[in-house]
């Protein structure tokens, strides 16, 4: 171990054996980043029954709104894009994910304004919930109890779904997903029904259950994902709209508990520029100047290299309608990883399971969340404490 500036301590070269001894793992997760992370199924069965104790007829009286703004920042701002994702292209109005303090200049009365934060004290839910009151528009708050934010809601006699708070917030996806999803389908906007959300939490507590840390790297994809990461810099790549949400929750994962830099986004947008990153300085051609006669046993041998994630969902209805058709984003996928191959750039597959658009991008969420905490704690890394992002709170707001 070793320790850098600013206290920080770690490893710079990743413990391969110690993601496979429990009790170390244990050690270096004093705040409980497993757990919470298992925590996933039992979030959604949760945050289903606080928003069915929550009257959110009063939401629907008004009719269909005319534009849907989710309002929120980091993990909050996910749970926008989740929503415009399950909707889909046939959903009736815009849903528009923001994550800016206020709200849109356009909106107005005619609108419904979702504020998210985990904490209930962002400063851009607040703003969102104060301006949509100002505004005349309806609003549906979803945060920690007793918070700031619902103290705005019941100033604006809005509704109000409270998310038992969970440090950080983004062990928090789906206890704030959930109520965004609920409050759309009560505006009729998304169809997620009870068997959708029971389905999504079987998932992720079978997932929780094979990426557990009893479970032995060779027969565990979190923990083998995570080794294959180790001392890379990752490249995460969606092959179609709903991959792409888990794609940069992927890269938020990583940055956030592992510290590691990460690409992630759409395929689609990386065939535009971004694929040229495979034939760069960490790809292809690193590959063309490694030497082979040096000891590959050594870490500086090859140097650090790319290491592709792809994470494909090859959808539920080829007839639905969609930005792309099935068949381009699947040969779009196939041919990035034929480049990859071509070039020696090491790709990852996750693919998407599940009978509803909510099961599939869980399935794509669920062993990625678990390999940027095991990539963490290889490291020495406590992926909850980040003091970075501590001193930064701390740095702005003097």
């Amino acid at each position: 171990m070793m320790e850098g500036t600013a206290g920080v301590s770690g490893r710079r070269d990743a413990d391969e054996s110690l993601l496979d001894d429990p009790d170390a793992l244990a050690e270096r997760d004093p705040g409980g980043m497993l757990r919470f992370t298992a925590s996933a199924g039992a979030q959604v069965r949760e945050s289903a029954a606080l928003t069915a104790e929550t009257n959110l007829t009063a939401l629907a009286d008004d009719g269909r709104p005319r534009a849907v703004v989710i309002a929120g920042i980091g993990t909050a701002g996910r749970t926008g894009d989740v929503l415009a994702t399950v909707a889909g292209p046939r959903c009736p109005v815009p849903v528009i994910p923001h994550r800016s303090a206020g709200v849109p200049g356009w909106v107005g009365a005619a609108d419904v304004v979702i504020a998210v934060s985990a904490s209930g004290r962002s400063p851009e839910a607040l703003g969102a919930a104060e301006a949509a009151h100002r505004r005349g528009a309806r609003l549906v708050a979803v945060g920690a109890p007793d918070s700031q934010l619902q103290a705005a809601a019941e100033r604006a006699r809005a509704p109000f779904i409270p998310v038992p708070r969970r440090a950080p917030a983004r062990a928090s996806l789906w206890a704030l997903t959930v109520p965004v999803l609920l409050a759309a389908r009560t505006l009729g906007l998304v169809k997620v029904n009870e068997a959708d959300l029971a389905e999504t939490a079987a998932r992720l507590d079978a997932d929780a259950d094979r990426c557990r840390a009893t479970a032995e790297s060779f027969v565990n994809p979190a923990k083998s994902l995570a080794l294959g990461l180790a001392g890379s810099i990752p490249i995460v790549w969606g092959s179609s709209p709903l991959a792409t949400v888990a794609a940069r929750r992927f890269g938020d994962t990583l940055s956030a508990n592992a510290r590691y830099p990460v690409v992630s986004g759409a395929l689609g947008e990386a065939g535009r520029g971004r694929v040229g990153l495979l034939d760069g300085v960490f790809g292809g051609l690193a590959e063309g100047m490694r030497d082979i006669f040096a000891d590959q046993e050594e870490p500086e041998a090859e140097g650090t290299r790319l290491r592709l994630v792809l994470l494909r969902d090859g959808g539920l209805n080829a007839e639905d309608d969609a930005d792309e058709p099935l068949a381009v984003e699947e040969r779009r996928a196939d041919a990035v990883q034929t480049l990859a191959e071509r070039r020696g750039v090491r790709c990852d597959v996750v693919t998407a399971e599940g009978g509803s658009a909510l099961e599939r991008l869980a399935s794509l969420v669920a062993v990625p969340d678990f390999a940027s905490v095991y990539l963490a704690l290889a490291h020495g890394l406590d992926p909850m404490a980040v003091p970075a992002i501590t001193e930064m709170k701390e740095l702005a707001n003097q």
